[in-house]
């Protein structure tokens, strides 16, 4: 995946020599351990149009777990919905969920690579969900290095980066620090 320093990942090593002293300076934290930090990574597919065609899902597995480096869990329907032609119990999506070094090589790879990579990306939303987690929607998951090659690949993927943060200022600035491209004005 992502190069590393050492043993740690390089987003790891960035986030203790650079994030923790400024985030220590900014809010005024007594105490490294009180410094907001990054808890998971969570990658969510929706497959809706797995309930006509089955080769989806699959085709969808194989891609997330090329993304993440984790075979993904299936995500089910939890009432029934007869506009959709729903069942309860069936099939909806695929989850994973990144934790430890293979979460910041993830990020890593998210930053340096996939984001430059969107077509007429302009820079992130400033805007959080309130408790501190950060989501990314990306319309198409075909813009990871690892699915570049393949053809004929649909479907988008929700990134969202849970963090230790008690509000929205602190985790956007966490992740301003770990090289996340926020736009200035909004």
């Amino acid at each position: 995946m992502v190069k590393t320093v050492g043993e740690k990942p390089r987003l790891k090593a960035q986030y203790k020599e650079k994030a923790m002293p400024e985030m220590m300076a900014a809010f005024g934290y007594k105490n490294k351990l009180a410094v907001p930090k990054i808890e998971k990574v969570v990658l969510n597919m929706g497959l809706g149009k797995a309930v006509i065609d089955s080769k989806i899902f699959s085709e969808a597995e194989k891609n997330l777990s090329l993304v993440s480096g984790q075979k993904p869990a299936v995500t089910r329907a939890k009432a029934a919905i007869a506009g959709f032609k729903l069942r309860q119990g069936m099939p909806i999506g695929q989850k994973v969920t990144l934790r430890g070094a293979r979460m910041y090589e993830f990020l890593d790879k998210l930053v340096a690579v996939v984001l430059p990579r969107v077509r007429d990306f302009r820079g992130l939303s400033p805007k959080a969900d309130g408790h501190g987690s950060y989501s990314i929607g990306l319309r198409d998951i075909a813009v990871f290095p690892e699915l570049a090659e393949k053809e004929g690949i649909e479907g988008g993927v929700e990134v969202t980066i849970k963090t230790t943060a008690k509000g929205d200022t602190e985790a956007i600035k966490l992740l301003g620090l770990l090289g996340f491209p926020f736009k200035s004005n909004e």
